[in-house]
C-alpha cells in the first residue's frame, strides 16, 4: 500500500524523539498498575523497527547515542547491545565514566542513577 513506509517512517522517529528526551529508564510496566510509560512504549517502537530493518535504524541510535538526554543514551546503547554485542559494549565503554544522572523505574520502585553506574553494571554483567 502507498504511505506505508512513510508512516512507519514518522512513528520511528517520533519514538526516536521521545527516547532523546527521555528523563526515566523504563523497559516494562511501572506502578502497582503496570502501566506501560510512553517513553517505553517508544523503546519498544525503535525495537521493533530495528528488528525489521536494522541497517536504517542503526544509523539512528548512534545519533541518539551521541546526542540524547542520559536516559535516552541508556536506551541507544540497550538497543544497540541487542543487535550489535560488540557495538553496544563500546557505548557503554564510553558512558562509564559519564556522571549525568536520569531516573529509573522498576515495576513500583523509582530510583537515580548514573550514566556512569549504569554502564558499569552493563559492563560487569556482559
Amino acid at each position: 500500500m502507498f504511505g506505508i513506509g512513510k508512516k512507519r517512517d514518522r512513528e520511528v522517529g517520533a519514538a526516536l524523539d521521545e527516547l532523546r528526551q527521555a528523563d526515566t529508564v523504563a523497559f516494562g510496566g511501572v506502578g502497582i498498575a503496570g502501566t506501560l510509560l510512553p517513553v517505553t512504549e517508544a523503546y519498544r517502537r525503535v525495537e521493533a523497527a530495528l528488528a525489521d530493518d536494522p541497517e536504517d535504524v542503526r544509523g539512528q541510535l548512534d545519533r541518539l547515542l551521541a546526542e540524547g538526554a542520559p536516559a535516552g543514551r541508556v536506551y541507544a546503547a540497550t538497543l544497540l547491545e541487542g543487535v550489535d554485542p560488540a557495538a553496544g559494549r563500546a557505548a557503554w565503554t564510553a558512558l562509564r565514566d559519564d556522571p549525568a544522572e536520569f531516573g529509573t523505574f522498576t515495576g513500583c520502585v523509582m530510583g537515580r542513577a548514573t550514566l556512569g553506574g549504569y554502564a558499569s553494571e552493563r559492563l560487569a554483567g556482559a
